[in-house]
């Protein structure tokens, strides 16, 4: 498809906002760059990556070359600090709505493209807040070990527990509030808030992208075993010269498993190995996800293996702009 930019049907079309999602490995970069580029009047990326938020977090995160942009403006990529404090969901929403307004504002479409469904979620239904806090409660736990918080929070709510770092004290306590103050799980309360599919508001569509698990699988070996080829290794090295990494930044796929290797735990093969490991576990957590926006009413899925970038684009396009009925 020929790039479109600043050709005049953008007034013919109010702004949209395009979610494209689907699992890791699986094409959204390409599908969002090819979406951009073909929409009347044009479009801009929006980025939806709990890491590519990250500068110098580049080749482990398989951010976008400027290749790959294919001159398409892409926000909310390189706007954090890896080695300052953690970047929140709540901080990229705000950032997203911020770049989605100034789009449109330009007369453009935003196409919002990440695997961090979480925040593809906080942007369309709004953050999940939960009953509100009890001073009392937050004080005395505030006053507690962290061993006996995480003691508490393991026994009350595993689930949790088990998503939460064993560190970050806020989160836990927050759990543990909600548990004391509602004699709920707060992971049941996320669970239900995450399982609503709502009506998208008016000019947002939902764009999926299916994959069978086992080519799906082979095309995340093929992009880690890429990784490592085109030196993630060297990459981690340049970023722990600038200093330590966050918390957030540290766990990253990838990044954790590069630090055991230089600790001389693994060898960078066995590394390699357990990034693939992980990352194919992540994509079955995004597949659950993938189910909850497969409900949402006029979703847009599309077959992967079976359709090339340029006829996706397309086929959503010619939904996405289709003439309302008279």
């Amino acid at each position: 498809m020929e790039p479109t930019h600043g050709t005049s049907p953008a007034h013919a079309h109010a702004p949209r906002t395009v979610l494209v999602l689907g699992p890791t490995a699986g094409g959204k970069t390409a599908l969002a760059v090819e979406l951009a580029l073909a929409m009347p009047g044009a479009g801009e990326c929006v980025g939806a990556d709990s890491m590519q938020v990250y500068r110098g977090m580049d080749i482990g995160t398989a951010k976008p070359t400027d290749e790959e942009r294919r001159g398409v403006p892409h926000h909310m990529i390189d706007v954090a600090d890896p080695h300052g404090g953690a970047f929140t969901v709540a901080d990229w929403v705000d950032g997203a709505r911020e770049a989605i307004a100034a789009i449109h504002a330009r007369g453009r479409h935003a196409v919002v493209v990440g695997g961090t469904n979480l925040y593809v979620k906080s942007l369309v239904d709004g953050m999940f807040e939960g009953p509100p806090g009890d001073p009392e409660i937050r004080a005395r736990l505030e006053a507690l070990p962290t061993e006996m918080l995480r003691g508490d929070l393991e026994h009350h709510d595993p689930r949790a527990a088990s998503r939460i770092h064993f560190n970050d004290r806020r989160r836990t306590i927050r759990a543990l509030e909600v548990w004391m103050t509602t004699g709920r799980r707060i992971s049941e309360l996320q669970r239900q808030w995450s399982d609503t599919p709502r009506a998208l508001p008016d000019g947002m569509h939902v764009v999926g992208l299916e994959w069978p698990v086992d080519m799906i699988n082979q095309r995340i070996n093929a992009r880690v075993h890429g990784m490592v080829e085109r030196g993630l290794e060297a990459e981690v090295m340049r970023l722990l010269a600038r200093g330590p990494l966050n918390r957030q930044a540290i766990e990253a796929v990838g990044y954790r498993e590069v630090l055991r290797h230089f600790a001389h735990e693994t060898s960078i093969a066995e590394a390699e190995e357990e990034i693939k490991v992980r990352t194919r576990q992540y994509a079955r957590q995004q597949r659950t996800w993938l189910r909850r926006f497969k409900a949402i009413p006029g979703a847009i899925w599309i077959d992967g293996p079976r359709t090339g970038t340029a006829e996706a684009a397309r086929e959503v396009i010619e939904k996405v702009f289709r003439p309302s009925p008279r």
